[in-house]
């Protein structure tokens, strides 16, 4: 049972591939969606907020783009995933909770939810960036023949 979002997924995803694909020069936004079959627009907002968290670090330019803020091990999983969900929190009406969730429901949960966190700020980027290299996985060419 995987108990993250499709998009802190796609989040901790975009990161691993800035690290294994931005060495040289920043990865744009459009080089990524293409990689990861999405929307530039739908991956922008992601990127931003990824950035305003110190984790990635954004260029402007036709030869713009991402790259990290940081070294790969000292980016975790878990400021990630926290970033990822900071995404249209600005946005989205509260809604009202009942009061046995406030009461009895969220505070016997956030100790599991508080160790789940912990244990993922205990792998960093550079641990997947090393189980994708062990893995095979392709990293992207550098090749963009967009004009």
């Amino acid at each position: 049972m995987n108990l993250l979002p499709e998009r802190s997924l796609l989040a901790v995803a975009t990161v691993v591939d800035i690290a294994l694909n931005g060495r040289m020069a920043p990865v744009s936004a459009k080089a990524l969606s293409a990689r990861h079959g999405l929307m530039p627009r739908h991956l922008e907002t992601l990127l931003q907020e990824l950035v305003r968290a110190g984790v990635l670090k954004g260029t402007r330019g036709p030869r713009g783009g991402y790259a990290l803020a940081r070294e790969r091990r000292r980016i975790t999983v878990g400021e990630i995933l926290r970033a990822a969900a900071r995404v249209g929190e600005a946005d989205a009406k509260p809604r009202p909770r009942p009061s046995f969730v406030d009461a009895v429901v969220a505070p016997a949960l956030r100790p599991a939810g508080d160790a789940y966190l912990a244990a993922l700020d205990g792998t960093t980027v550079a641990d997947l960036c090393a189980r994708a290299e062990a893995a095979g996985v392709e990293r992207d060419a550098g090749i963009d023949f967009a004009i």
